[in-house]
């Protein structure tokens, strides 16, 4: 069987798959860690590649391995429908003709047509999606999106889309520090009842078709009110990266299993159900720049997101505008209460060394 194609993978990546126990030929850079790149010659040289299939789980990474799958005839999403999840205003127009109660409408909140994490407009980045995305077909413009401003508690719903069918994985709640919009935990399973987990894998069984999308994974997020329909802030079409331990925890079955089986163009046929216990991914940050003297040495269940010599505005990779990610912890319990506190126990211990 030949192997599956990590296209630019981050570090998540490779710690994710030796704990799943998949081999894959990872190639390519990690494109949030360089200024820039020729995205022409990057899929000319990962198309000349001999793999069974292509994935990526970065937005531009996705898109990559995208126009490699479609230039080898292999499975997996259009490089088109992945435009159309990435690029928010094609999301929303679609969006507002099959799903309108979940649509937002026009407003005053203004959020990057094409952006990562809870990032504002990045130039560069944006560059270097544009180029990918002229490579697909698309010939539009990636600016500035004003939507009405939308409230409720946050959830992600992970799937996958094959043969025109949606599958529901699971859906993880959000919580952000208290007083900020900096998230702090993502929690497994979602707390939403049955009802609400419902209305949410409706929105994504309407939507992901609509925006042709077929052949891989996929997450949705929306906020989810007290009263009134779920509201959808943006569709992903690639797998949740940070959330595949807390299935492999829960579940003893990877995402990123799911995600293989799909680029080979099979069901990965994930029917878990609501699993026993709570896990939660915890982001450990802070919330003034600091110059990094020192970080803990690598563990089992800890993500570190920098390294020393540098000030936190100097690190690689992507955080919010008020906070800078120190690092992610993966915690488990009985409870929600229980694995949240674990986590918050671990990341005060963490012996991160940061001088103001």
């Amino acid at each position: 069987m030949e192997d599956i194609l990590v296209a630019c993978p981050q570090e998540r990546d490779r710690r994710e798959l030796e704990a799943a126990g998949l081999s894959a030929v990872l190639a390519g850079p990690d494109l949030d860690a360089v200024d820039a790149f020729d995205a022409e010659a990057l899929v000319d040289e990962l198309a000349a590649l001999p793999v069974g299939g292509a994935v990526g789980t970065k937005d531009r990474s996705a898109l990559v391995a995208a126009l490699v799958a479609e230039r080898r005839g292999l499975p997996g999403p259009s490089p088109q429908a992945l435009v159309r999840c990435q690029h928010k205003p094609t999301t929303l127009e679609i969006a507002r003709a099959v799903v309108p109660a979940a649509a937002p409408g026009p407003g005053d909140f203004a959020k990057p047509a094409v952006g990562r994490l809870s990032q504002g407009y990045d130039e560069e980045y944006v560059a270097g999606w544009l180029a990918l995305a002229r490579l697909a077909g698309f010939d539009g413009e990636a600016g500035m999106l004003a939507v009405e401003r939308l409230s409720g508690r946050e959830a992600t719903l992970d799937g996958y889309v094959h043969g025109g069918r949606v599958t529901m994985m699971g859906v993880t709640d959000s919580s952000m520090y208290p007083g900020t919009k900096s998230f702090e935990a993502f929690a497994y399973p979602s707390a939403l009842p049955d009802e609400r987990l419902e209305e949410l894998h409706d929105v994504a069984a309407r939507l992901l078709p609509a925006l042709g999308f077929d052949g891989g994974c996929f997450n949705v997020e929306l906020f989810v009110p007290e009263d009134g329909p779920a509201r959808l802030i943006e569709v992903n079409g690639r797998l949740a990266s940070q959330f595949a331990p807390l299935y492999h925890a829960l579940h003893g079955r990877s995402s990123y299993a799911a995600l293989f089986e799909l680029a080979r163009g099979r069901d990965p046929a994930w029917h878990a159900g609501r699993p026993e216990g709570v896990a939660v991914s915890y982001v450990l940050r802070a919330f003034e720049d600091a110059f990094v003297e020192a970080v803990p040495d690598p563990q089992d269940g800890v993500e570190l997101l920098v390294g020393p010599g540098l000030r936190l505005s100097e690190q690689p990779g992507a955080n919010d505008p008020a906070s800078y990610r120190l690092a992610i912890l993966v915690g488990v319990g009985e409870t929600r209460e229980e694995a949240l506190t674990r986590c918050r126990l671990r990341a005060r211990a963490l012996p991160f060394v940061l001088r103001p």
